[in-house]
């Protein structure tokens, strides 16, 4: 697609309403008729944008055109909600000025879209990152949940705002967003229970029944048929266009990303199934013997469903239904309520519930997406609040919306058109003065604090007495009769008697927008908003997590008889505060039109138009837009900016800032009627005189980068000259040198040729001399040799001889030494074997003697005495065998020699356990009382953790050292050791985890007798000290990990801050060394150990979630800690193989 590169090119009708010619109503609409026919929605006035609603979608809202109005000015490309948002947000980023942008119209004009364009262009502008996309993500899903909760189909709009929404959006000072901050105006409560005829309840209740599983169902107890509920309506259940089921999904998913924990979501849905289920009780009236009629409830099965969702007894919420008590001061009264009253007591059940709720979300998703720092911040606000409604029976909440809208058009009376002209006034601007509305008049009629509609209300409210419709609209009728914009039946001139639109229980107020009938019927109820006590505490009794938040006032213990404020007074109050938020911003305005009441595209109603035109003072606007200038600014700046159009002004001007401006417009030859000279402001009338100072800048810029481009060329040719120079002369030197080295080697080649063959004549002429010389001395040597050898051979040949003499002798000595050993060998034989003979004789002769001796004592028990012998000689055997092969001393070792016989089962286990026993008391017996102690602690190591935590598997081969600082020796932890005055059980650096974003900071730990101290790695100084008795339980994760958290006494004074989250890789020791010191100090209970992947947190007020995961190895395979939103931090530990 082509870009438009000026306001004024290519433009289709005309783009800013300030240069349509001739400037006339039907032209301004004919304008908007034209631009609306060819798609172009978007109109200026100035520095307003006319938006269309076009009822279809329209491809003008793509990556490519966020990325073509970035950065660019206002008035440079064709109008658009991008180019507002765009300029709000370089204002805010780079002039450090807060925004706001008010978005305005009637229902159905599109002023919720608009908000969410405005949204997503800022999140697709500003800064990158995974925080930064963290937050837009929350800010932004955060309206599908509010849109769930707070929208509804009317007659005029499909998804229309039954709230008002304020949403500051917090910026850093890089422009990136940081957090934002919802309020939340007047819900349309009574929507809950009744709706007009052709609109729908809130979107949450057809989503839930449409889109939610029916294993989800179940358990809230709901039916998919809209039909059974009664506060549904039939009529339009269902509407083109809509995907509630689809939309059911995107809301859990935004509820997700938004930062609700799951619990959270279900306690939600909960409550919205028991407003559904509390429409559907019913009431039957029971006489009772004083003729006075009460109620009873026709079918309990809802009732009773409903007490379950809730968490309440039946009996408590069916007394609340039937029975009202009354305090004062000292005194109860309990009266009966009619069927009337209870359906009332009913219905303002569910209202409030509802209500109430929305208000929770709106605090939980503000928790959620609020900035974490403290540092001051830029704030964006977008308004996206009801539009001004019409209908054919308005009520209080039309009348309170319509009151809103009124302040917003004052708002834009006094910041647009009055401050328009008073800056004109204040910087010396001759012009003509225009005359507008000012709707002033219209909003004390309502907000007047002794005259005013909503006073009156309130006094009616609390007056004492019969307090109906009537009697407010009597005294309306007396004292607001003579104002010119308050009609009745029954004022006092009479002047509407014959008016038969105006019935009897009806006034008309003439808005800015036009004249609205209110029917005077339900505005004393619904402002009082009257919730009895008695149901109040019986939602306080309920046992649901939100109902004690939701319900407060129904505390027993808190009884408050004050009456609470009135709707209208706390509206007012909040459109107050509104007001002056607004105020202290810069405003950026869209004006939202809707082209017709059909909901239908490329249909433009005239009339419709025209209403709306005139009801938000546009024709005013541009009245005062071309009466005055379309474009001022300071005169410093003006000349800053287009100084270098001038050669007198570049590139400094010496002079005032007004004489260089005027010099400036001199030398550029603007016309003298295209701007004036303000006091401290240069005025320009017409855009295009802009347009020609930004383009002739725009060549000024193109001229000074070019001669910039040229200087730098300059330079850089001038330089690369200088060094090929530089070099060249280098290259030259080594050449010369490489050449004159060259020279010298053939000189010295060829010298030394000449010296070799020199040197080689000279040495062979010498080794032919000493040839000679060695063939002479070769001879005598050779001679000389055969000489020796003859003289030793001889010499040789006599020695042998004497050898073989002396061996002879030697052998036949040895011969007759061996003779004679011989012989005396055979004589000690012989000797021997007689006298062995003698002794076996005699031993046979012994034995015969002593069996004869002994045989008459041995032939009755001799086979007594073989078994006793044989038991005897096994059991010696046994024994002497287990001696050789008894095992190590070693209590680990579980071998034991195999059992010999089976007669000796029992004395073979009983000797296995008496030798552990024994072995295991020597073991014990080499022990200090040191090594007893370290035993002792991996013995309730075992006990506390064994099958228990993944991690204690691998500190059970690690050694418990205690003192891993060195604490008492190390100099330096001196300052940090004498200020702990007992004995260190444990000193160990751990890590304590920050909240905020789960990164660890060391700290020293120390475990004494008594307490538990933190103190800072570097200085030493202690940070934290923690009496024993103050911890009430440890909390650690099943996994690998070494996350641990101390949790505190409620009410101590170490808990102020909350509990310690923090990591230590002697995990297993601290806590086991942390159980042992409690168990044994005497004012300490036991310590609890919670072993769960799972546990909460105290921070400060808040509870967070620690939940622990296994993920893939990342890091090198170390745990990471994440923080996914306020209520949760997230730990990955690997997972190990």
């Amino acid at each position: 697609m082509e870009v438009k590169t000026s306001l004024l090119d290519n433009m289709i009708g005309v783009g800013d309403m300030v240069l349509l010619e001739p400037l006339s109503e039907d032209s301004f609409i004919e304008n908007l008729r034209n631009r609306f026919d060819h798609n172009e929605i978007y109109t200026y006035i100035g520095s307003v944008v006319i938006s269309m609603n076009p009822y279809r979608s329209l491809p003008i809202y793509t990556p490519d055109k966020v990325e073509e109005y970035r950065n660019r000015n206002f008035y440079e490309l064709s109008p658009h909600i991008y180019a507002l948002a765009d300029e709000a947000y370089r204002s805010l980023r780079d002039q450090d000025k807060d925004q706001c942008i008010l978005i305005t119209g009637e229902s159905g004009a599109g002023k919720t879209e608009a908000s969410k364009l405005v949204m997503s262009y800022v999140a697709a502008v500003c800064g990158k990152g995974q925080e930064v996309n963290k937050v837009k993500e929350q800010l932004l899903q955060s309206n599908p949940v509010l849109e769930a909760f707070g929208n509804a189909k009317t007659v005029r709009n499909d998804n229309s705002s039954r709230f008002g929404k304020y949403m500051d959006i917090e910026f850093d000072f890089k422009g990136d967003p940081l957090g934002g901050v919802i309020s939340n105006y007047l819900l349309e409560k009574s929507r809950v229970v009744k709706q007009p005829r052709g609109e729908r309840n809130f979107h949450v209740f057809y989503q839930l029944l449409s889109g939610a599983s029916d294993d989800t169902l179940k358990k809230l107890k709901l039916d998919r048929d809209f039909s059974k509920y009664n506060y549904l309506s039939l009529d339009s259940a269902v509407v083109n266009g809509l995907d509630d089921a689809a939309n059911f999904r995107t809301v859990r998913n935004a509820m997700q990303i938004v930062g609700f924990m799951e619990d959270e979501v279900q306690s939600v849905l909960e409550l919205v199934a028991a407003v559904l289920k509390l429409g559907n009780i019913e009431f039957k009236p029971e006489s009772r013997c004083n003729g006075i009629d009460e109620s009873r409830i026709k079918d309990k099965n809802d009732l009773k469903e409903m007490c379950e969702l809730l968490g309440t007894e039946q009996s408590v919420l069916e007394r609340a239904f039937s029975y009202r008590t009354v305090e004062a001061k000292l005194e109860k009264v309990s009266t009966t309520l009619n069927v009337a009253q209870a359906y009332y007591a009913r219905d303002a059940l569910a209202k409030n519930l509802y209500s109430r709720l929305f208000s929770w979300l709106v605090t939980r998703i503000n928790e959620s997406i609020k900035a974490q720092t403290k540092a001051r911040h830029k704030v964006m606000g977008v308004l996206d609040i009801y539009g001004f409604e019409i209908f054919e029976e308005n009520s209080f909440e039309q009348f309170i919306i319509n009151y809103c809208n009124e302040k917003l058009q004052q708002i834009f009376i006094e910041l647009t058109l009055r401050e328009e002209q008073e800056e004109y006034i204040r910087e010396g601007i001759e012009w003509t003065n225009i005359e507008y509305f000012n709707n002033a008049i219209i909003c004390d009629l309502i907000e007047n604090h002794q005259n005013g509609i909503l006073a009156m209300l309130d006094e009616e409210c609390l007056r004492p007495g019969t307090v109906t419709d009537e009697t407010f609209l009597d005294k309306l009728n007396t004292i607001c009769a003579e104002h010119q914009h308050f009609e009745s039946r029954l004022s006092k001139n009479s002047k509407f008697i014959t008016d038969h639109s105006l019935p009897h229980n009806c006034f008309r107020i003439q808005h800015y927008a036009g004249k609205v009938l209110y029917r005077a019927e339900g505005f004393v109820d619904k402002n009082n908003d009257l919730l009895y006590r008695d149901l109040s505490q019986a939602m306080y009794k309920a046992n649901h997590s939100l109902m004690k938040q939701l319900f407060p006032e129904g505390n027993p213990a808190k009884v408050n008889l004050k009456r609470p404020p009135t709707a209208g007074f706390q509206f007012r109050a909040s459109v107050g505060t509104l007001m002056r938020n607004l105020q202290t911003k810069n405003p950026n305005y869209i004006r939202c039109i809707k082209p017709n009441d059909k909901k239908a595209s490329h249909i433009f109603t005239d009339s419709l138009v025209c209403h709306q035109v005139r009801y938000l003072g546009l024709m005013e606007n541009v009245r005062v837009r071309r009466a005055g200038y379309a474009f001022r600014q300071a005169y410093e700046s003006c000349l800053e900016r287009y100084k270098m159009l001038c050669k007198r002004t570049w590139p400094h001007w010496r002079g005032p800032a007004r004489e260089g401006v005027e010099v400036l417009m001199a030398d550029l030859k603007v016309p003298a009627d295209e701007f004036s000279y303000g006091r401290s402001k240069i005025f320009i009338r017409n855009p295009r005189t802009l347009f020609f100072l930004e383009e002739r800048r725009r060549q000024c810029l193109q001229d000074l980068a070019t001669l910039i481009q040229k200087i730098y060329r300059g330079w850089k040719c001038r330089s690369n000259f200088l060094l090929l120079k530089k070099s060249q002369i280098v290259v030259a030197a080594w050449y010369r040198r490489y050449a004159q080295h060259n020279r010298y080697q053939k000189i010295k080649s060829a010298t030394t040729v000449v010296q070799s063959y020199t040197r080689g004549w000279q040495a062979r002429k010498l080794l032919r001399e000493l040839k000679y010389q060695k063939r002479c001395v070769e001879a005598v040597t050779t001679i000389s040799a055969f000489w020796h050898g003859t003289q030793a051979r001889m010499e040789l040949r006599r020695l042998k001889q004497e050898a073989r003499n002396i061996h002879a002798v030697t052998v036949i000595w040895a011969y007759w030494q061996g003779t004679k050993a011989r012989r005396e060998l055979r004589r000690l034989k012989e000797e021997a074997r007689r006298q062995h003979a003698v002794a076996v004789i005699w031993a046979y002769w012994q034995g015969l003697k002593v069996r004869r001796e002994y045989r008459k004592f041995f032939r009755a028990n001799a086979g007594k005495k073989i078994y006793d012998f044989t038991i005897q000689r096994i059991m010696q055997k046994y024994f002497l065998g287990l001696k050789n092969t008894m095992p190590s001393m070693s209590p680990v070792d579980k071998s034991w020699p195999a059992k010999p016989y089976r007669f000796l089962d029992g004395v073979h286990t009983e000797l296995r356990r008496t030798f552990h026993l024994w072995r295991c008391k020597k073991y014990r017996s080499q022990f200090t009382e040191e090594k007893k102690a370290v035993y002792e602690e991996k013995l309730e190591a075992s006990e506390i953790f064994k099958d228990k935590k993944a991690l204690y598997a691998s500190s059970v081969s690690q050694p418990f050292m205690g003192d891993y600082l060195e604490i008492s020796k190390n100099p330096k932890y001196q300052k940090l050791n004498s200020a702990v005055d007992e004995k260190v059980l444990l000193a160990d650096v751990v890590n304590k985890i920050n909240r905020a974003n789960g990164k660890g900071t060391a700290r020293i730990f120390l475990l004494t007798k008594k307490s538990v101290v933190l103190a800072d790695q570097k200085t030493g100084q202690v940070k934290a000290s923690v009496p024993l008795p103050d911890l009430t339980s440890v909390s650690v994760s099943t996994q690998s990990d070494g996350f641990f958290a101390l949790k505190l006494k409620e009410g101590s004074a170490s808990a102020v801050k909350g509990d310690f989250l923090l990591s230590s890789e002697h995990l297993i020791e601290i806590i086991t060394k942390l159980h042992r010191t409690g168990a044994t100090a005497e004012d300490s209970e036991q310590l609890n150990i919670d072993i769960s992947d799972e546990f909460l947190v105290q921070f400060k007020h808040d509870k967070v979630c620690v939940k622990f995961i296994q993920g893939a190895p990342k890091n090198g395979n170390s745990v990471s800690c994440k923080r996914k939103n306020n209520r949760l931090l997230e730990v990955s530990v690997p997972t190990t193989a």
